[in-house]
């Protein structure tokens, strides 16, 4: 796969379809530099498109997931327009913001699940980024922040939108409005990671776990099962409803479903074909 300035991919195992992604710019704690905004659409597209992916785990190198947006990055968005017209300068500015975000919805592209792991800071563009995932662990030392009110911002990439749906209106507001520092076991009475280990150690043996549970999956059903609830986020139930009707009526009658009936009956586990 391609090598990546901010990015690197690894598959920890030959015989694993989990791939982990990691923001890899430790020694800046992972903040997002203009590089990581266009590299992380195209790392998410060629695991996508990979046949021997299935699940990617999306982690911090080093001792934190992700300290924000590069403040580098800021300045330079911050710079008055060229053109010294207000007008084309705005235009320009809103361009720019709608291509980050396009960055981070990249995730939600990508038809492979994505889990998060979380390990130390994860403060601003960090929490862009994981509220885009499909499924968040932390450790108990990780810490949330949703601090862009604090560098006189408001969150334009994702967090806003996203958050709500995971943690509540009211619990997000509270969070956006105050910027306040949280803990990971806050984070999973708040509902924003579905578990906490005592380590990162233990963290990145839990989440091998689950992950290489879902790999063993159909995969046309896991692929399914994440466009389906993404989709469903947007309509009433009877769009959903509609929705997964349509989409099951082409993809049901799949050889998976023959091989996960076949593997019952057999009791034994089993085996799909790649995507």
């Amino acid at each position: 796969m391609e090598k990546f300035k901010t990015l690197e991919i690894v598959q920890k195992s030959a015989k694993s379809s989990v791939f982990h992604l990691y923001l890899n710019r430790p020694s800046q704690r992972n903040a997002l530099s203009p590089d990581f905004f266009s590299e992380f659409p195209k790392a998410l597209s060629s695991l996508d498109q990979s046949p021997d992916v299935s699940v990617v785990v999306l982690t911090g190198a080093g001792s934190h997931f992700c300290a924000g947006i590069d403040l580098k990055s800021l300045n330079s968005i911050s710079e008055p327009s060229l053109s010294g017209d207000r007008g084309r300068g705005g235009e320009r500015l809103r361009r720019h913001i709608k291509a980050l975000q396009d960055s981070v919805t990249a995730i939600e592209r990508c038809r492979k699940p994505v889990i998060a792991s979380i390990d130390g800071a994860c403060i601003g563009g960090g929490i862009d980024i994981v509220t885009a995932c499909d499924i968040r662990f932390c450790t108990k030392d990780a810490f949330f922040s949703v601090k862009e009110v604090d560098l006189a911002i408001t969150a334009d990439l994702g967090t806003l939108q996203r958050l709500p749906g995971i943690v509540g209106y009211g619990t997000a507001m509270e969070l956006a409005l105050t910027g306040r520092r949280f803990s990971g076991p806050e984070a999973k009475q708040l509902g924003l990671v579905s578990g906490v280990f005592g380590s990162r150690q233990e963290m990145d043996e839990g989440v091998r776990i689950v992950a290489e549970g879902i790999a063993s999956k159909s995969p046309l059903a896991v692929i399914g099962t994440k466009a389906v609830l993404l989709r469903s986020r947007d309509l009433n139930l009877e769009q959903g409803l509609d929705y997964v009707a349509t989409w099951n009526s082409s993809m049901l009658l799949s050889d998976d479903l023959t091989e996960a009936v076949s593997a019952q009956i057999q009791k034994r586990k089993p085996v799909f074909a790649k995507l």
